[in-house]
C-alpha cells in the first residue's frame, strides 16, 4: 500500500526544489536579462550570459518537471478524499505546467535570434534586438498565463485538505487563499495592484506546507480510514 508519510516528505522534497529551481531561473537569470524600454541593453545582456541562460533554461526545466512530479503525488495522496475532484485538480496542474513550459522556450529564443543564424540575415540588427526583448516578454507572459491554471488547481487542492482530515484545516485555507491570488493573473490591472499581497500569502502558503510535510507529513491513521472507505 502507499505509505502517506513517505510520499508526502517527497512531495515536500519536490517543493523545495521547485522553489530553488524557479528562484535561480527567475530572480537571478532572468531578472538581470531584460532592461524596460531598452532593446538593445536587452541584447547585449543576452549575448554576454549566454552560459547563464542556458543554466537558467535547464532550471526551468527541473522547476516543471518537479511541478507536474508533485502534481501527480498530491493526486495519489488527496483522491481519498475525493477522486474526481482530485484528477480535476491533477489535470488543472500538468495543464499550466505544460502551457509554463511550452513558454519557456521563448526564454532560449534569444540565443538563436542573435546568434547570426542565417535564416534572420534580413533582419537588421535593431530588428533582431526588438525580436529578442519580444522573446523574453512573451516567456514571461505565457507563465503568468499559466498561472491561472495553478489558480484553479490549487483552489481545488485546498478544498481536498481543508475536508481531509489528516492534513491540518489551517494549510487548505491557506491553499484557497493562494489559489485565490493566483487567479489574479487573469486580469493584469489587478494583478499589478495586488501582486505584493499575492506573492506574499502564495509564499507564505509555500513554505508553510513544506514545512508541515517534511516534519510532519501527514496522518497515516486517518489517511489509511479514508482510503479504506474510498475503496
Amino acid at each position: 500500500m502507499t505509505n502517506p508519510k513517505r510520499l508526502a516528505r517527497w512531495i515536500g522534497l519536490l517543493y523545495l526544489v521547485l522553489i530553488a529551481t524557479a528562484a535561480f531561473a527567475q530572480g537571478y537569470v532572468s531578472e538581470r536579462l531584460f532592461v524596460a524600454g531598452d532593446a538593445a541593453a536587452t541584447a547585449a545582456n543576452i549575448l554576454a550570459n549566454k552560459g547563464l541562460i542556458r543554466a537558467g533554461y535547464a532550471f526551468y526545466l527541473v522547476e516543471m518537471a518537479c511541478d507536474m512530479t508533485v502534481a501527480a503525488l498530491l493526486y495519489v495522496l488527496l483522491k481519498p478524499v475525493s477522486r474526481p475532484v482530485a484528477l480535476v485538480a491533477l489535470v488543472l496542474s500538468l495543464a499550466g505546467a505544460v502551457f509554463k513550459t511550452f513558454a519557456r522556450v521563448f526564454f532560449l529564443l534569444p540565443l538563436f535570434i542573435l546568434g547570426g543564424t542565417t535564416a534572420l540575415a534580413a533582419f537588421a540588427p535593431e530588428q533582431r534586438e526588438a525580436l529578442a526583448a519580444l522573446s523574453l516578454r512573451i516567456n514571461d507572459q505565457g507563465a503568468a498565463l499559466a498561472m491561472a491554471f495553478f489558480g484553479f488547481a490549487t483552489l481545488l487542492k485546498g478544498f481536498l485538505v481543508l475536508r481531509s482530515g489528516f492534513w491540518p484545516r489551517a494549510l487548505g485555507v491557506l491553499s484557497i487563499l493562494g489559489g485565490l491570488g493566483w487567479l489574479s493573473y487573469l486580469y493584469a490591472p489587478l494583478l499589478s495592484r495586488v501582486f505584493p499581497y499575492v506573492m506574499g500569502i502564495g509564499l507564505l502558503g509555500v513554505a508553510v506546507h513544506i514545512f508541515w510535510l517534511l516534519v510532519f507529513g501527514v496522518d497515516e491513521k486517518r489517511w489509511r480510514e479514508r482510503a479504506e472507505a474510498a475503496d
